[in-house]
């Protein structure tokens, strides 16, 4: 037996107790719209997922399109407006999110997979009830008054209630479910969510084993900036308090606690950047990331 005979054997024998732990078990990916512009990483993570569902787990991805968004809004020469650092969804553009994300880019990732040997459906929070969603409203202090406000920012929402009624038939007949964010009000209203809020959202209503949220970053950081390889909701929930969880990765975290006290059984904020980061969280005892856990 060769060298290499012998390392590819000794890594299946190290997977095989993590495969036990979840096969026929369903897995949320987030996946992140930068790493979708580079075809050879779309291909790679595309092979990822059709190899999970081959080795009998049940994964279901979200997607984001933040950057392919942006192109089009470009290209039809649409302006953005933010507000207080966030993107005001009007009308106009909410057509185009749509038009994005339920068209080319789902597209382009249940294609990835398919090609790679598993079946891929790309649907939309629309389809099927999967999403219904309410309008976002946030607010925030204005800096000239002293005086809080409202901030609209059109038709951007979030989940009012997942119906996974939907993806179960897909998942049952064996296909992977690839999902744009994208859901509608109780009016039949479009609108834009956030695709990290949508993942937590599904996974919980999935009760899935893990949500993976794929992101640019190592993980979470910790005050001394290390990685800080598994915390639990008390100590994420802490980190935030202190605030050496801050800025992007705070609604990150709380996604995950969100997820967590909807029933889902993990969840790990996975560097993206790493080949095979899926499978090497899921499938290793290292991981790529930071889980957090009940």
């Amino acid at each position: 037996m060769t060298e290499d005979a012998r390392n590819q054997m000794e890594i299946l024998a190290a997977a095989l107790p993590f495969l036990k732990r979840y096969d026929e078990q369903i897995v949320v990916v987030k996946y992140g719209g930068h790493a979708m512009g580079e075809e050879e990483s779309a291909l790679r993570f595309g092979r990822d997922i059709a190899l999970l569902e081959q080795m009998g787990v049940n994964p279901v991805v979200v997607h984001g399109g933040g950057p392919q968004i942006n192109a089009m809004l470009k290209r039809l020469n649409v302006q953005s407006t933010f507000v207080n650092g966030l993107r005001v969804t009007d009308a106009q553009m909410v057509d185009v999110v749509e038009m994005v994300l339920s068209g080319t880019v789902n597209k382009q990732v249940a294609d990835c997979i398919t090609r790679a040997g598993a079946i891929a459906v790309g649907i939309s929070g629309k389809d099927g009830g999967l999403i219904r969603a309410k309008k976002l409203t946030r607010t925030y202090r204005d800096p000239d008054s002293n005086v809080e406000k409202v901030l609209d920012l059109g038709f951007v929402g979030e989940p009012e209630h997942v119906d996974p009624q939907l993806v179960e038939l897909l998942i049952a007949a064996d296909i992977v479910p690839v999902i744009a964010p994208v859901g509608a009000g109780a009016d039949g209203q479009t609108y834009n969510i956030n695709a990290d809020t949508a993942a937590g959202a599904v996974a919980g209503a999935l009760s899935a084993s893990r949500l993976l949220m794929l992101t640019d970053v190592p993980g979470v950081l910790g005050a001394d900036k290390t990685l800080i390889p598994e915390m639990s909701v008390a100590d994420a929930r802490a980190g935030i308090a202190e605030g050496w969880i801050s800025g992007g990765m705070i609604p990150k975290v709380e996604t995950c606690i969100y997820a967590i006290e909807k029933g889902v059984k993990g969840a790990v904020i996975v560097d993206g950047r790493v080949p095979h980061a899926v499978l090497i969280e899921l499938f290793t005892n290292g991981g790529a990331g930071t889980l957090i856990r009940p």
